[in-house]
């Protein structure tokens, strides 16, 4: 693996953002913590520190829960018509989009990932899917429903779909502005207001955000956005007896424990957590097509992608042709600082994050997995892993049965389908899959028997505001995006009288 080294020159909007004390929106104002004290931000490609931020806590979520209860019950967000709120949400979308240079650099400084990545993937994405919500804010409707039982009387009876109300929002590091988008915008476009937690490692992008909310005329209260630590912030919101429903991306393991708080007033709750997704290859395969597609389902994002194709199965004729070839593509990946121009893969968001994989790769090697490529850390200083390949694994392993959230896929060879897919489904996890095959019916058979939330054949990594996202089993509850997102933001109500 090469190692990248040039890096782009900061703007100077961004080399100010990032020497300023960050502080937090509540109810429209930019203030300080309420204990005083604030925490650091790193630059995961150096280790140094790179910002310094407001450290919320439970007193400060309080006071954002405050600001957002009264811009529900009594602000004018839900009294705007569902078209003042769209303009408002293409507008944001329109503000993004001219500072769409800033946050890519201000992404790649604080999560690491590449500059070229943060500009074609997370700032089209963040962009269209406030755009996306906004045309929904005008179609969100009832029904009309005719009654089987009135006894001979006459009824009208309709739905109406209203706003759940306060939203706790908590999002995760792998994606930060681009899971603030697929939090709010949806929010937003139905009439409920937030509050906005981002993921401590990756403040930053989030609370820039923010400052685009006001630009926009978003009215205050509408959202608040408190960074912090999920152990005092991030608890404390999904605990809030005043928060109607709290909105989680991240672990597994976190999901679980944000459902517990989230128990004390019923709120309601959606998920979208962990995954350890299965890549199906088989010998009728375009390898040509399939081999850059297997590494990119694993290596996009430095693997730290929920979706990530880690667990690969390619059928036995095909397995050491597949094999060599993801490993050649990975032994060519760039490695280096997000803010350099020739960077394939930029360094993992923490050193926390940097010891789990690593943790991870010894227990495969205990267990007896070998590296096909890469297999350890890269360089002495940033959070750097080589994008590996491991082969001779076993369904037992903990490489193969666990989520890993780095640049690491587990290869093995498969013989038929029936045991293929018993492999594939065997796993808590249910939030996607792959499927390489030239026969279309198999591939349609096969995308039938998988228990994922996203299937996708000779392709990866497709992903659309339109296209609803989520997991099955302990991969989540809910879908992020498409029509489907209106249910989680929404209660129902009926209403009935009689007209005659």
């Amino acid at each position: 693996m090469a190692t990248a080294t040039q890096a782009v020159p900061l703007t100077e909007h961004v080399s100010k953002y990032v020497a300023k004390t960050r502080q937090m929106l509540i109810n429209g104002k930019w203030v300080d913590a309420a204990s005083g004290k604030t925490f650091p931000t790193y630059n995961p490609a150096t280790g140094d520190v790179l910002a310094n931020v407001a450290e919320g806590d439970k007193e400060d979520i309080n006071r954002a829960v405050t600001a957002a209860r009264h811009a529900f019950d009594n602000g004018p967000w839900r009294k705007l018509s569902p078209g003042e709120r769209a303009r408002m949400i293409w507008k944001l979308a329109d503000l993004v989009e001219k500072h769409a240079e800033e946050f890519a650099q201000l992404e790649s400084l604080d999560n690491g990932k590449p500059l070229t990545i943060a500009r074609v993937a997370d700032l089209p994405g963040t962009i269209e899917m406030f755009r996306y919500m906004a045309g929904w804010a005008t179609k969100i409707e009832g029904n009309t429903i005719p009654l089987v039982l009135q006894g001979g009387g006459k009824f009208l009876a309709y739905t109406l779909r209203e706003p759940v109300g306060v939203v706790g929002q908590i999002i995760p590091w792998n994606f930060p502005l681009l899971m603030a988008a697929w939090k709010l915008a949806p929010a937003l476009a139905t009439g409920c207001c937030v509050v906005l937690k981002p993921a401590e490692q990756t403040p930053l992008t989030a609370l820039l955000l923010g400052e685009l909310v006001q630009e926009a005329g978003i009215p205050d209260g509408v959202v608040n956005i408190v960074p912090g630590y999920g152990e005092t912030a991030g608890a404390a919101l999904a605990a809030h007896d005043k928060v109607d429903k709290v909105a989680f991306t991240g672990s597994t393991e976190v999901g679980k424990l944000i459902l517990k708080a989230a128990a004390g007033n019923l709120k309601k709750v959606s998920l979208e957590l962990g995954g350890k997704s299965p890549n199906l290859v088989f010998n009728d395969a375009d390898i040509d097509a399939t081999i850059p597609g297997a590494a990119m389902a694993i290596f996009f994002n430095h693997g730290q992608c929920c979706c990530a194709g880690s667990r690969l199965y390619v059928e036995d004729k095909q397995f050491d042709k597949v094999v060599d070839g993801v490993s050649q593509l990975a032994s060519k990946i760039r490695i280096g600082n997000g803010l350099d121009p020739s960077t394939d893969m930029g360094p993992l968001v923490s050193e926390e994050q940097l010891n789990r994989v690593c943790g991870y790769l010894e227990s495969g090697y205990h267990e007896g997995a070998k590296a096909a490529v890469g297999g350890k850390r890269h360089g002495a200083k940033g959070y750097f892993v080589e994008p590996t390949v491991l082969v001779n694994t076993n369904e037992k392993m903990k490489v193969v049965r666990e989520e890993i959230f780095g640049p690491v896929v587990t290869a093995t060879p498969f013989k038929n389908i029936d045991d293929l897919v018993a492999k594939a489904n065997d796993t808590e996890y249910g939030l996607a899959a792959g499927v390489w095959t030239k026969d279309i019916a198999k591939a349609h058979h096969v995308a039938s028997m998988l228990r994922a939330g996203s299937v996708w054949i000779n392709c990866y990594n497709v992903f659309d505001p339109a296209l609803p996202f989520g997991g099955y089993k302990q991969s989540g509850w809910g879908r992020e995006m498409g029509h489907e997102v209106l249910e989680l933001y929404t209660e129902v109500k009926s209403v009935c009288t009689p007209i005659a």
